[in-house]
């Protein structure tokens, strides 16, 4: 198999001033759940209600009926699969024994029927079998006319679960790598319907409907929905608004795993690192098929569908569901003085492993056994919920979205910042955000790793200082170099107290590539973080959400948590002085590490070429450097 990047065109193209990787979306969640697990009609219809009040949260365009997207997922409704399939000539095996997958195909019925082959080409590769296909019933009544334009057609496919697979959990692990394989053989396929090819869910335990739909249109549209055999103990809704995204049919939440309100300020970094550590992913319980799961990332996806890729890669590859959303979107520990030793620790050690997914943002996830949800470390998305004495569990954006009479209500409540609301339905009870997260630091010493490999900059060996330039001439370099006397302002707080200016809210300062005035390189180049909140966060007063640390080594396998994976330098801040330079500079095998100084300079009368030449060099000396045992390269205009 290829690592080709997936290619849907559901939205337009990157061209002029627009790039899809922009895009946002600010929406309604949440999930209806019975704690014990018990399946019903009800479930699913209070799901829809939630989703129906929650309607004023979703979106539509210039044409009131084109939604920006609608949805819910729900568990594996046996009884109503076997009804409709039976109609249909489809013998399907006992419950838990077959998988069922929402795929939307194009509507040419050749198109549709060469996706589907190539599907079941995917699944045979793996060792599995196609038992067959239901096309899914829809009622387009009332849809507007962007919607009905773009709409694919919708089919369950129901996929085999062969006696090797033990568990549910391989199961789900070789349903991902089927998923994936077939999507890379329907986008290198020649059909001109392969845009409109998207696998909403393939699971043993979930099943997604969804589309281009206001929320009061999704049960009207999958009259399914409207069985009183489609029974599930929990519904995950989702109403969307996208903002300043162009609304397609895959777009729709729930995806997968979460359904997400709010957005990913740090996205583009985070896709970049997944996609550098991707190749280093290694794990006995994929052998050679690991290679399927790349690139885990599809990046024509929204921000969400980008974190549903990870979350759900992080679980097959091993982890609890809980223990990979703690590790995406961690608790503010850094300054956490109240914070157990063990739990600061987990945190600390997976920081070495994966950056944190940040921005606002209230994530609801489930994979069918456990729900819950998340709220992001500054608390910027609502989510409250309420539990009932007959056992029923309301999440949601707001208080309000289902009628529940006062006398039944037992608790309300919000959840708080950086924590974690979850109901596990195989144990019948709420698990409080404590005893998750402690019970999810225990499961390694993690502690005993962080405190043996973590190294701190104090600790690197003394260094002879590299000689200062020469002041005489500092005024003319400056002004080669492109520093202004604003500048030089902006740099006084980084050099007194390693701390970063602070000014006024916003600024307009023209982009760099549009002056024709000599520009310092660093003026090219901007901080995409940026925490979307009115009024602003106060990084005085809200210290304890606010960290600028990070960590500087190799990175390992992320499928395999060893001690190793902690060694690394801890730097506390992003600016390092002279001397702490002069340290990392002169690492020559201390501890492990290895460090190597490239030059970053090439002559001016060389023009373009010599740019581009001097670029092809420093790539290919990075590359020998980093054969050659070294972890840290610094790059050096001196």
């Amino acid at each position: 198999m290829t690592s080709k990047s997936v290619t849907r065109q559901e939205v337009p193209p990157r061209q002029g001033l627009y790039d899809p990787a922009n895009e946002h979306e600010a929406c309604g969640v949440g999930f209806v759940v019975d704690i014990a697990g018990s399946k019903s009609h009800r479930i699913v219809r209070d799901g829809i209600r939630v989703l129906e009040n929650l309607g004023h949260r979703g979106a539509s365009g210039s044409e009131e009926n084109t939604g920006d997207g609608a949805g819910i997922l729900v568990q594996l409704p046996d009884a109503f699969l076997r009804n409709v399939t039976a109609n249909i000539g489809i013998e399907l095996p006992p419950a838990g024994q077959y998988a069922v997958g929402m795929v939307f195909l194009p509507r040419q019925p050749a198109e549709a029927a060469a996706c589907q082959r190539l599907f079941e080409i995917g699944a045979s590769e793996l060792g599995h079998k196609v038992i067959g296909w239901r096309d899914v019933p829809t009622n387009p009544t009332g849809l507007g006319k962007t919607a009905l334009q773009s709409r694919p057609a919708m089919a369950q496919v129901f996929v085999d679960r062969p006696a090797a697979l033990a568990d549910d959990a391989a199961f789900e692990r070789r349903l991902v790598l089927i998923r994936r394989t077939a999507e890379r053989l329907v986008q290198a396929s020649d059909l001109d319907g392969r845009r409109l090819f998207y696998v909403a869910s393939l699971s043993c335990r979930t099943l997604v409907y969804k589309g281009m739909l206001n929320a009061d249109q999704l049960d009207t549209f999958f009259p399914d929905l409207s069985e009183l055999s489609l029974e599930s103990a929990l519904a995950l809704v989702h109403s969307r608004f996208s903002t300043n995204t162009f609304p397609s049919w895959s777009r729709a939440h729930p995806y997968r795993v979460i359904a997400h309100n709010g957005e990913i300020n740090t996205l583009r970094g985070n896709v970049n690192w997944m996609s550098a550590r991707e190749h280093d992913l290694a794990s006995p319980l994929f052998g050679a098929d690991i290679e399927r799961l790349h690139p885990v990332v599809d990046q024509q996806g929204s921000d969400s569908a980008m974190f549903d890729n990870v979350l759900e890669t992080l679980v097959i590859g091993g982890r609890s569901l809980p223990h990979a959303v703690m590790m995406m979107i961690p608790e503010p520990w850094h300054k956490h003085k109240t914070m157990s030793p063990e739990k600061r620790a987990f945190y600390e050690y997976h920081s070495c492993l994966m950056e944190p997914w940040d921005g606002p943002a209230a994530i609801c996830f489930t994979d069918g056994v456990q729900i819950g949800a998340v709220l992001d470390r500054n608390g910027l998305r609502p989510l409250r919920y309420t539990l009932t004495s007959d056992g029923l569990v309301v999440m949601a954006s707001e208080t309000g979205v289902l009628d529940i009479p006062a006398e039944t209500i037992v608790q309300r409540g919000r959840i708080q910042p950086g924590r974690m609301f979850l109901v596990d339905t195989s144990e019948k009870r709420i698990v409080s955000d404590e005893e998750i997260k402690a019970r999810v630091a225990a499961e390694k010493p993690y502690l005993e790793w962080v405190e043996a490999q973590r190294v701190h900059m104090k600790d690197l060996p003394p260094a002879p200082a590299t000689p200062l330039a020469d002041h005489e001439t500092l005024e003319l370099r400056q002004n080669v170099f492109g520093y202004t006397a604003e500048v030089l302002r902006l740099l006084q707080p980084m050099v007194e107290t390693g701390g970063e200016a602070i000014g006024s809210m916003g600024t307009d300062t023209p982009l760099a590539i549009l002056s024709s005035r000599p520009q310092s390189l660093f003026n090219y180049f901007k901080q995409l973080f940026a925490q979307v909140t009115n009024p602003p966060v106060d990084a005085i007063r809200e210290e304890l959400i606010m960290a600028a640390g990070t960590t500087m080594g190799p990175e390992h396998n992320l499928f395999d948590p060893q001690p190793v994976s902690a060694h690394q330098i801890d730097l506390r801040s992003p600016v390092i002085y002279n001397d702490e330079m002069d340290k990392l500079r002169a690492l020559d095998g201390w501890h492990g590490f290895r460090a190597r100084t490239l030059a970053t300079v090439f002559r001016v009368g060389e023009g373009e070429q010599g740019l581009a030449g001097a670029l092809d060099a420093l790539c290919a000396q990075a590359s020998a450097a980093v054969a050659d045992g070294c972890q840290i390269l610094i790059l050096s205009d001196r």
